[in-house]
């Protein structure tokens, strides 16, 4: 079964998008994803300035 994740405090930066919110551990956590088709680019990071650098820096392959 999934992993039902109620994302706050969202940014966008060009397709990529950051999104804050609570593992099942209770600890805030801040996922990166790109919204680009047959892109696929993700990452979870314990810090927001960390998921914001790679949001930045991101470059599709796609």
């Amino acid at each position: 079964m999934s992993v039902y994740r109620r994302f706050r405090n969202r940014l966008r930066v060009g397709p990529v998008q950051v999104g804050t919110y609570f593992d099942g551990r209770g600890r805030e956590m801040h996922t990166v994803a790109c919204t680009a088709p047959r892109c696929g680019f993700s990452a979870d990071y314990p810090d927001r300035s960390a998921a914001e650098l790679a949001a930045r820096t991101h470059r599709c392959t796609a």
